[in-house]
């Protein structure tokens, strides 16, 4: 489906622009997971963490989605050191490629005579059936770079293993390490990736990505020796800084680190409580003073 969505101050509507109307409201329930109520959860984080209970009045509403997993994985191989233009811009290369004309929506912009009316192409996303015959030098005429390479080999492992059914599966497991285990099997996927799969369209609430932005966040609030004398994230650490935020948040530690990660974005930065942000600034110079 296509779907447009607008947000209003008590309520959120939608449209349906392509595809079947039936089952579009319990669907976007599924994909947004209003199954599970936020407001009983920053209550419970924020009784947990003072400083979240800053962060949590001043950005309300973070929730995780339920996206499909097979787009999921691909889309954060694609991610790996990359900026989000130029990950935007291979998706947008793979779909066009691989995926199935949807629509064209008209879209309204402005060029030095004025206003002016273009349109958005949409395609879905590809299927394993549609990579079927994709190649890697393909991939690398796209602009995937190296990305390109483990397109194709988690392509290929992922039809050996069962392909979405075995990713379903994944989503009906309760153990997030193990689901991080079946993950690293796939080329381009480390732990921080098969995380962010896991808890981002495989309903694993436990799984905590972990990157440096989250270590800081880690060794400034939860334990400043987490990091010990090691120079990088080896596993044991990788897995110690994690639960620091599972011991910390008893319900869905996963969504808790989510929030406390979208607090250090830049574009969140004015509506922050001044005091937090002056923390995040004093440990900034403290970690650049030590190197």
């Amino acid at each position: 489906r296509v779907i447009s969505i607008r947000e209003t101050p008590t309520t959120t509507l939608f449209r349906v622009l392509h595809g079947p109307v039936a089952g579009t409201k319990e669907d976007l329930r599924r994909y947004f997971r209003l199954e599970t109520p936020l407001a009983p959860l920053y209550e419970e984080w924020s009784r947990a963490d003072a400083r979240l209970a800053k962060i949590a009045t001043a950005i309300p509403g973070v929730r995780i989605l339920r996206q499909d997993p097979l787009e999921c994985m691909f889309s954060f191989i694609c991610s790996s050191n990359n900026n989000i233009p130029r990950i935007a811009k291979m998706l947008s290369s793979f779909r066009e490629r691989y995926g199935t004309f949807m629509m064209d929506i008209p879209a309204r912009g402005e060029d030095n005579g004025g206003s002016s009316v273009s349109s958005l192409t949409v395609f879905s996303f590809p299927t394993l059936t549609s990579l079927a015959h994709a190649t890697e030098e393909e991939l690398r005429g796209m602009g995937l770079g190296y990305r390109a390479k483990f397109i194709i080999e988690t392509r290929n492992l992922l039809v050996e293993s069962g392909g979405d059914d075995f990713l379903l599966d994944l989503r009906t497991q309760r153990d997030a390490e193990a689901v991080q285990e079946e993950l690293i099997k796939f080329s381009g996927i480390g732990r921080k990736v098969a995380d962010c799969v896991a808890l981002f369209s495989l309903d694993q609430d436990d799984a905590i990505p972990v990157d440096v932005h989250v270590q800081h966040i880690a060794s400034r609030d939860y334990d400043p020796t987490v990091l010990g004398e090691a120079k990088s994230l080896t596993p044991t650490i990788y897995k110690r800084v994690g639960d620091l935020f599972r011991e910390r948040f008893d319900s869905y530690p996963g969504w808790a680190h989510s929030l406390l990660f979208v607090a250090e974005l830049p574009s969140f930065r004015g509506i922050l409580p001044a005091d937090v942000v002056r923390e995040m600034d004093e440990w900034r110079e403290h970690e650049q003073r030590k190197k």
